[in-house]
């Protein structure tokens, strides 16, 4: 997760074009490294009501290695934090990417009207949330 940088350092990127340049620099640099690059990302995803319960499409970008290091679920989440389900995957998927993987049966609490979706990797972790709007 980035965090924007403490409220009083702004004043120095607003003064100094040059430490704006390194500032940019740096986080060009950090987003293009390959660890960054490597973390599982959530490129698509699409929720169905099905009667009481959810499907849900999600489609993931990961650069799967091979068994050591590939996208091994993602999860729904609701804008608390609370886990509605998740989907595990239990192989690589070094030569097919993006992947669309689907889990139904999600039942989601009255009065839930968007979810987030996160992906993750047995290496990094969690990757960014993505958000869904739910139909």
């Amino acid at each position: 997760m980035l965090v924007p940088p403490p409220a009083d350092t702004l004043p120095i990127l607003k003064r100094s074009p040059a430490v704006k340049h390194l500032a940019i620099l740096a986080v060009t640099l950090t987003l293009a490294s390959p660890s960054f690059a490597n973390i599982p990302k959530v490129v698509a995803a699409r929720a169905i009501h099905t009667g009481k319960t959810w499907r849900f499409d999600v489609t993931l970008k990961h650069a799967d290695e091979g068994w050591q290091h590939y996208a091994d679920g993602w999860s729904i989440l609701d804008d608390k934090g609370n886990l509605l389900g998740h989907r595990r995957l239990l192989h690589p998927h070094v030569d097919e990417q993006p992947f669309t993987r689907s889990l139904g049966n999600v039942p989601i609490p009255r009065g839930v009207t968007h979810v987030l979706i996160r992906p993750h990797d047995l290496v990094h972790g969690d990757g960014p949330d993505f958000p869904l709007d739910l139909k």
